[in-house]
C-alpha cells in the first residue's frame, strides 16, 4: 500500500514541481532587477554579485521548466525507455549556469572591489532590497522544502536522504539555489554593514568573493549529482534487496542471483534480474512466470517501469 501511495504521489509531485519552479523563477526575476538597481546606486559589489546570482537562477528556471516538460514525452522508437533522463541533463546545465554566471561574476566583482575599493552609499536602499529579497527567497525555499518533505514522507525516508538520493532534480536545484541565495543575502548584509561601520571598503569585496565561493560549491554538488544520474545510478541497496525478495518469493524461482537497477528518471526505474529457474519448468511456464513477476513487481513498486528477467543457471556463475 505504501508503494502504491508513492506511485500516486509521483504524478502529483510532477505537477507541483512545475509550480515550484515557476514561483522561484518569478521571485528571482523581481529580486535580480531590484538588486541590480540597488547595487548600481550604492556601489556595493556584494549586492551586484547577488544580482548576478539571481539572474543566473532566473535563467536556470527556464532550463528546469524545459527539463520537466521535455522529460514527460512518451517513449518512441529512438528512445524506447523514454525521456526521463532529460531532467538530469537540463539540471546539469542549470548547475553550469550557476557556476559561470553567478560564481564567475561574483568572483570578478569581488576581486575588482579589493583592487579598487569604493565607499558604499544609499544604505537604506541596500538594506530594504536585502530584506525584501530575503522574504521572497524564503517563500520560494519553503515551497521547495515542503515538497521535498512530502515526497520523502511518501517514500518513507528522511528528507535529507531523499534530497541526496532521488529527489526531483528541478525541485532539488531550486532548493539548493534558494539556500545559497539566503546565505548569500546574509553574507552581502554582513559585508555592507562592516564596510559602512568600519569605513574599510574591502569587506564588501570580500563578501562578494565569499558569495562566489558558495556558488561554486553549490554548482559542484548539483553538477556531480546530475552527472551520476546521467551515467546510470542505481537504487539504494535497501530497495534493491526488497525487489530481490519480491522476485525470490515467486514460485518457480529457485534463486535470485543478481539484481541490477538504473534510474531513468525520479519515478522511473529499469530492473534486470538474473534468476535461476526451476529446472522442471516448461517454456510456457517460464513465459507465464515472467508475466506474473512483472505484474507483481510493478504493483508493489510502481517506480519499476521496465523489468527484464535473465534466466541463468546458478552453476554457470561459478564457472571461470
Amino acid at each position: 500500500m505504501g508503494d502504491e501511495l508513492i506511485g500516486h504521489c509521483d504524478g502529483l509531485m510532477a505537477d507541483e514541481s512545475e509550480g515550484t519552479v515557476l514561483l522561484a523563477g518569478a521571485a528571482n526575476l523581481a529580486i535580480a532587477i531590484s538588486k541590480a538597481i540597488a547595487g548600481l546606486l550604492s556601489g556595493s559589489t556584494a549586492l551586484l554579485a547577488e544580482a548576478a546570482h539571481s539572474v543566473a537562477d532566473t535563467l536556470n528556471q527556464v532550463f528546469l521548466l524545459a527539463a520537466l516538460r521535455r522529460s514527460r514525452r512518451p517513449a518512441d522508437a529512438r528512445h524506447p525507455f523514454g525521456y526521463g533522463k532529460e531532467r538530469y541533463f537540463w539540471s546539469l546545465l542549470a548547475a553550469v549556469g550557476i557556476f559561470v554566471l553567478g560564481a564567475g561574476f561574483s568572483m570578478i566583482e569581488g576581486i575588482r572591489a579589493l583592487v579598487h575599493p569604493e565607499p558604499i552609499a544609499e544604505l537604506v536602499i541596500v538594506y530594504a532590497v536585502l530584506g525584501v529579497s530575503f522574504v521572497f527567497e524564503g517563500i520560494s525555499w519553503l515551497k521547495a522544502f515542503r515538497q521535498l518533505r512530502r515526497e520523502a514522507a511518501a517514500r518513507r525516508v528522511p528528507t535529507l536522504q531523499h534530497l541526496r538520493e532521488d529527489a526531483e532534480p528541478a525541485v532539488k536545484t531550486v532548493a539548493f539555489e534558494d539556500t545559497a541565495a539566503l546565505i548569500g543575502l546574509v553574507l552581502a548584509a554582513i559585508g555592507v554593514t562592516l564596510s559602512a561601520v568600519t569605513g574599510v571598503e574591502y569587506f564588501d569585496g570580500a563578501a562578494s568573493i565569499a558569495i562566489g565561493v558558495l556558488l561554486i560549491v553549490i554548482a559542484f554538488v548539483l553538477g556531480r549529482d546530475n552527472m551520476t544520474m546521467l551515467i546510470g545510478k542505481g537504487l539504494p541497496d535497501e530497495l534493491v534487496e526488497r525487489i530481490r525478495a519480491e522476485i525470490a518469493k515467486s514460485p518457480g524461482i529457485d534463486e535470485v542471483l543478481d539484481v541490477l537497477t538504473m534510474r531513468l528518471g525520479p519515478d522511473q526505474v529499469l530492473v534486470v534480474a538474473q534468476v535461476d529457474l526451476d529446472d522442471s519448468a516448461s517454456a510456457a511456464t517460464v513465459e507465464l512466470l515472467a508475466e506474473q513477476i512483472d505484474q507483481q513487481l510493478r504493483q508493489e513498486f510502481p517506480i519499476v517501469r521496465h523489468l527484464f528477467l535473465d534466466p541463468t543457471p546458478a552453476d554457470r556463475l561459478s564457472q571461470p
